[in-house]
């Protein structure tokens, strides 16, 4: 990188670099910025002649950072939030903002999550948008580190424990967390399934074939870890990345999957999926909300919080299926 002579540098160029960071194409961040593409290129360039560097190549229909795009933006993005922040303070105003919020969740988490929230915007911040990430990852600090993603929401039991074991050895973690609920897990299967009358038996269920949701491809859950644990293991003949899939594909084959139980409505084909408990204890699986440090004293990003966890109060309860 070019040593760069920071008295005339132009923090334009900075806030447009974070723009097509956060947006990974120059067209959107032109129209976010309310600037013109050849606008946002030509700052690109200036950008790229004082670094020394290409910052970003183009990718399909957008754009992908190069490795030293990646090494500065979080610190430019913090400054140029700290910058913000002093330039305006006091407490965030949701009825006249216009934020902009990513959160990363799967499909389930949202269907218990989106509808409350939507329904505070529509009431206390109708300027804000909401743009929601599909999670492919049982770690998403890489999410938050780049910037990308204000939240992160879902079962991060691996993340969760070396973040306890920070706080153990007297350091501040990086990032900071918040229980929103508990999972409360089925097995569902096609209403005329051989084994939908019950009761499922564990081995019964290993003798099955099984549909696996699995985020990030690995075709091995929770449910195979406490299998594990006793010496057992199913059959996985099929990985999908979402439970909506899911529901779709057990309601009209012979696999079994495991859902989360208020998402069997969601999946549209409810009335054709019989469900039964798991035969074996797993542990239990919490739904935790994941976000940076750096963000924490931020009063938007305080009040975007705050309204999911409210989101989360005011979704139904859970069922209980048996």
């Amino acid at each position: 990188m070019n040593p760069v002579n920071f008295r005339t540098l132009d923090l334009n160029l900075l806030r447009v670099f974070d723009e097509v960071m956060a947006e990974r194409s120059l067209t959107r961040a032109a129209h976010n910025l309310a600037l013109s593409q050849p606008a946002v290129s030509n700052a690109l360039r200036r950008l790229r002649e004082l670094l020394g560097d290409d910052l970003v190549r183009r990718a399909g229909y957008g754009v992908e950072p190069t490795p030293l795009a990646l090494q500065l933006w979080p610190a430019v993005r913090e400054a140029l939030q700290r910058l913000r922040e002093s330039l305006a303070p006091g407490p965030f105003d949701p009825a006249g903002a216009q934020d902009a919020f990513v959160l990363a969740m799967a499909d389930a988490t949202a269907s218990k999550i989106m509808p409350g929230l939507v329904a505070i915007l529509d009431r206390e911040a109708p300027g804000v948008t909401l743009r929601v990430l599909p999670l492919t990852t049982r770690d998403p600090r890489p999410l938050l580190d780049d910037g990308g993603v204000d939240l992160a929401i879902g079962y991060f039991p691996g993340v969760l424990a070396e973040l306890g074991a920070t706080h153990l050895q007297e350091q501040v973690p990086r990032y900071a967390s918040r229980r929103l609920y508990e999972g409360h897990y089925i097995v569902a299967m096609r209403r005329r399934h051989p084994l939908a009358q019950g009761p499922l038996t564990l081995d019964d269920y290993c003798a099955a074939r099984h549909l696996l949701v699995s985020f990030s491809g690995r075709p091995f859950g929770f449910v195979d870890e406490a299998l594990a644990a006793l010496s057992r293991r199913r059959r996985i003949v099929l990985t999908v990345n979402q439970f909506f899939t899911a529901g779709q594909v057990v309601a009209t084959s012979d696999l079994l999957t495991v859902l989360p139980y208020h998402f069997l409505s969601s999946t549209g084909r409810a009335a054709e999926l019989a469900v039964q408990p798991l035969p074996l204890a797993v542990p239990r699986v919490h739904v935790d909300m994941l976000w940076h440090r750096q963000t924490e004293s931020a009063s938007a990003q305080r009040w975007l919080r705050e309204a999911v966890v409210r989101a989360v109060a005011s979704a139904p309860p859970h069922p209980e299926a048996f």
